[in-house]
């Protein structure tokens, strides 16, 4: 199915929004996740389903000085 990952389409056969987390390598580190203009908190990344066109956001935060 094809959502938008920040912005960008992009296809995907994740299910999920933890399936779409580990597929971005960003389990364990942090993160941010907003879908639909709704916040998601960490815990509920598996309970929510992805749908055709959904829009997702992703921010991670960078270390540096």
């Amino acid at each position: 199915m094809q959502i938008f990952l920040n912005g960008e389409p992009q296809e995907t056969s994740c299910q999920n929004l933890l399936q779409l987390v580990q597929e971005l390598s960003l389990e364990g580190k942090r993160f941010a996740v907003e879908m639909n203009e709704m916040i998601i908190s960490k815990s509920k990344l598996e309970l929510t389903p992805i749908a055709e066109k959904d829009r997702i956001e992703i921010i991670h935060a960078v270390g540096g000085g």
